[in-house]
């Protein structure tokens, strides 16, 4: 039975705008994307003889608060899904194993199931020797998720659109991350269907001026252009959420923001030893355990 590995790494959203409405109903994004160093770990193992093309997936975690009911354990996993397309496109009919190790907090805006996905659209590409390309694997992606295009390239990257259209940028300017993630969830759906309750009525983020930071290599002005409208929902609604960025900013944080749709708060750090000290603080706290440092990836 031959086997692969993958680190299927989270995402953060150092920016992140709502610019309107497609004409397919979905949200028009403007995001500039960050992989960070915290990441699921995945083996795929392949039958060594023809069989009836089955996905077996074996899915290990810790307890992570929320997370046990909302990553399911059967094909409709978006790392069963993104097998299950390749092996129906190219006529796959040897078994597969999927072993996933979950680290990446579930509905968190890290983009956990997604890079999964993407993880294994790259694993069973070299284990079957298909041969598709970066660019092929991106538009067959986009069909199980939005951001698994992105977890595809992974990187510094500006993503529009509803996060399809993806331009690499240079790696971004070092940095030490600290992610804090409460224990409360917030479905995707809530938080854009609230946003659209409040028409224009909130601050737009400096997309460009922010890519252009990343692309000038200073880390002061990117972070300090940090910024994401879906906060405009989150924080009324979830207090916690701007008291942990208040607290990262007071233990030294450069600039503090919550990802994606939520509910994870991340502080950049320019002091690794300021980093350490705020991980530290955080984690002594009972009810926050999901608390990790990391850094940017690659």
């Amino acid at each position: 039975m031959r086997e692969i590995k993958r680190k299927a790494r989270a995402k953060i959203n150092l920016g992140l705008d709502v610019i309107g409405r497609l004409p397919n109903g979905y949200h028009d994004l403007r995001m500039v994307m960050q992989t960070v160093d915290l990441y699921d770990e995945l083996i795929l193992r392949a039958a060594d003889e023809e069989g009836e093309g089955k996905i077996h997936l074996f899915l290990r975690q810790d307890s992570l608060a929320c997370g046990e009911a909302l990553i399911p354990a059967d094909e409709s996993n978006l790392a069963c899904r993104a097998a299950r397309m390749l092996m129906d496109e190219f006529g796959i009919r040897k078994d597969i194993e999927i072993e996933l190790k979950k680290q990446i907090p579930a509905a968190a805006g890290l983009a956990g199931g997604s890079t999964d996905a993407a993880a294994v659209f790259t694993g069973v590409n070299e284990l079957f020797n298909l041969g598709l390309s970066e660019q092929e694997l991106l538009r067959r992606g986009v069909k199980i998720g939005a951001d698994v295009p992105y977890c595809v390239m992974g990187g510094t990257a500006l993503a529009e659109g509803i996060g399809e259209r993806l331009t690499r940028l240079p790696d971004a300017p070092r940095a030490c991350v600290l992610l804090v993630k409460p224990p409360i969830c917030v479905s995707t759906k809530y938080v854009f269907s609230t946003l659209d309750s409040l028409g224009q009525m909130f601050v737009h983020p400096d997309i460009d001026g922010q890519t252009q930071a990343v692309r000038d290599g200073d880390f002061f002005r990117m972070a300090s252009l940090m910024g994401n409208v879906l906060e405009s929902v989150t924080i009324p609604a979830f207090p916690v959420v701007g008291e942990i960025k208040e607290r990262m900013l007071s233990r030294g944080a450069v600039n503090a923001m919550m990802s994606g749709s939520g509910l994870t708060v991340f502080g950049l750090f320019d002091d690794r030893r300021k980093a350490e000290k705020a991980y530290a603080d955080f984690s002594a706290e009972d009810s926050l355990n999901e608390v990790f440092l990391t850094a940017f990836w690659p």
